[in-house]
């Protein structure tokens, strides 16, 4: 075998990019100093004493008292594998809400757990009326749960869930909701909407790196779980085995992931540090004023009006323009990520995320310049600073004037 050198490889040197897409997004440098701290073995004492005061922030954020509440060790995608797993057997009948990519993943994630599923379809960039999924609770004959994503990052809507969790009870069901690109950036309130499941993601609203899975289960949910007839499928993301670990017994389970536990406690400090009111005004500000910019410049957004989320908007590419050399040039030119479109959405929309630390107003003045420059140079007929002087009277009509704080 061929002898090789570590000199052979480059030092690992990534650049610091602008991180506007649908996540992740840019991370406070308190939670990346956090992640320098010592690793503890996942069972020392002092780090039992972290997994405690995660718990505790995660309620305040989950708005709950849900004693199962904590982070699943793996992405967002694990938490919907979690919730999916623990609350689905062979033959259940379940109800998903379906308008985008993520709507159509917990439909792949629940059949392969042996659901029965039914969907329901809403054309992408459109919520999901309540009255379609009250016609398919009553199609199904037993139906176990209803699933519904609150957030929609593949079109950048914003689905209003309460009166869905009403009908959903009211029918014998629980109610699941996606998080992912929710929670930390607008209201998730899962006691007063009575959610049963709930999963999140790190690296969005919450400001920290990929890699854990913030989920909330009620009592009624945890009740399934623990009256399954068949074991859950998942001996990874079993919550009948899982809660021994996160619970007093601290039964060894699995290896948490120390360093990213400490990452997510940090993150939560900086949420609850700001308050959640005052967060989901600076995302709806920040949105506001990109959306006024957008407006000024001719973009259009794919989601339908009143329903558009402040954390990510997806923009109409116009009629001519290149959806790629758009993205390659804010990466090369302006050290800025935005998002692609998906499925249907491809080559069709650009995704601009402000979530978390990165739903700051010099990054929606940043966005703003860096689109007029290239689509200018693109042969689109662009005032040169009408976007960013539309933005900056958003501000100034929320009371956010040019002396105002940027964050």
């Amino acid at each position: 075998m061929e002898k090789v050198s570590a000199d052979s490889f480059a030092e690992l040197r990534p650049p610091a990019r602008i991180l506007l897409g649908p996540g992740p997004s840019n991370v406070h440098p308190r939670v990346m100093k956090a992640m320098l701290s010592p690793v503890l073995g996942h069972l020392d004492p002092d780090f039992v004493g972290v997994m405690e005061e995660i718990k505790k922030l995660l309620r305040i954020v989950f708005r709950t008292k849900n004693a199962i509440t904590f982070p699943v060790s793996g992405t967002g995608s694990a938490g919907m594998e979690a919730a999916l797993a623990n609350l689905v057997e062979d033959g259940d009948e379940i109800v998903v809400g379906v308008a985008g990519a993520f709507g159509a993943r917990i439909v792949d994630a629940a059949e392969r757990q042996g659901a029965r599923v039914h969907k329901v379809e809403a054309e992408w960039g459109r919520i999901i009326e309540p009255d379609r999924i009250a016609e398919a609770l009553k199609a199904a004959k037993k139906p176990k749960l209803v699933a519904v994503v609150h957030a929609e990052t593949s079109t950048g809507v914003h689905q209003p869930l309460e009166e869905i969790s009403r009908l959903a009870h009211r029918a014998g069901a629980l109610m699941v909701a996606d998080a992912v690109t929710s929670l930390g950036c607008v209201p998730v309130e899962i006691d007063k909407w009575e959610i049963d499941a709930c999963y999140s993601c790190t690296q969005k609203g919450i400001g920290a790196p990929p890699g854990l899975a913030p989920v909330t289960f009620s009592e009624r949910a945890m009740d399934a779980v623990h009256k399954r007839k068949s074991k859950c499928r998942s001996w990874y993301l079993d919550l009948a085995m899982i809660e021994h670990y996160w619970g007093p017994e601290r039964l060894y389970h699995h290896t948490a992931p120390i360093t990213m536990n400490y990452a997510l406690y940090e993150a939560l400090r900086i949420v609850v540090e700001e308050g959640l009111e005052a967060r989901w005004k600076r995302h709806r500000a920040n949105a506001a004023a990109l959306q006024a910019g957008l407006a000024a410049m001719g973009l259009e957004m794919a989601a339908e009006e009143g329903h558009r989320l402040p954390q990510l908007a997806a923009v109409l590419v116009p009629k001519g323009i290149n959806d790629a050399r758009v993205r390659d040039r804010l990466l090369k030119l302006f050290n800025m990520e935005v998002g692609a479109g998906l499925g249907p959405f491809k080559g069709k929309v650009w995704r601009i995320g402000l979530m978390g630390e990165g739903s700051r107003r010099e990054n929606v003045m940043l966005v703003l310049n860096a689109l007029e420059d290239i689509l200018g140079a693109m042969g689109m007929e662009i005032a040169r600073g009408r976007a960013l002087a539309a933005a900056d009277q958003a501000y100034v009509s929320l009371g956010l004037g040019a002396g105002e704080p940027r964050d």
